[in-house]
């Protein structure tokens, strides 16, 4: 067994986080999970700073759970905020028990992917300069892209009030 594997079991609650905001199926989720696990346990050799292993486990699972919206012939079209998607967040909301958590997965699962994934790392606490660094894009990129998710999220907000 890898040396860091104990660290990886560790951050495990924030992949299973992440997972959660790219499918609400809990069968899904639990594959997902694995797929990110496989592939941490596979790259684990490679990692050079085990301090870096938070993000690295992260970028991994953002990268998993955006190729699997990419891919799913029942997502709905991404930043697509009808009445109908609106109306479930709000049902979905109201149902839990945790109303403000679930209804912002909801929300960010209508965002479109690249808003959705800036605004995932930034609740993961991650700063600009290194979520540009995870997703490859510009700094200034990871700005638009959170300001858009946040006029979104509050669009969306409104819509139920």
């Amino acid at each position: 067994m890898h040396p860091l594997w104990s660290d990886v079991q560790q951050h495990l609650p924030r992949v299973w986080r992440t997972v959660r905001a790219y499918e609400r199926d809990p069968v899904a989720q639990e594959d997902l999970v694995q797929e990110v696990l496989l592939a941490v346990w596979q790259g684990l050799p490679r990692l050079r700073d085990p301090a870096r292993l938070p993000a690295y486990m992260l970028r991994i699972a953002h990268n998993l759970g955006a190729s699997h919206v990419r891919h799913a012939v029942r997502a709905p079209a991404p930043g697509h905020l009808d009445q109908a998607a609106m109306e479930s967040i709000a049902d979905a909301a109201a149902d839990s028990g945790d109303a403000a958590s679930q209804w912002l997965l909801d929300a960010l699962r209508l965002l479109p992917l690249p808003q959705r994934q800036v605004l995932l790392l930034q609740l993961e606490g991650f700063d600009y300069k290194e979520i540009a660094e995870m997703l490859g894009i510009s700094t200034d990129n990871v700005g638009v892209r959170a300001h858009r998710a946040r006029k979104a999220l509050q669009e969306i907000h409104d819509g139920h009030q």
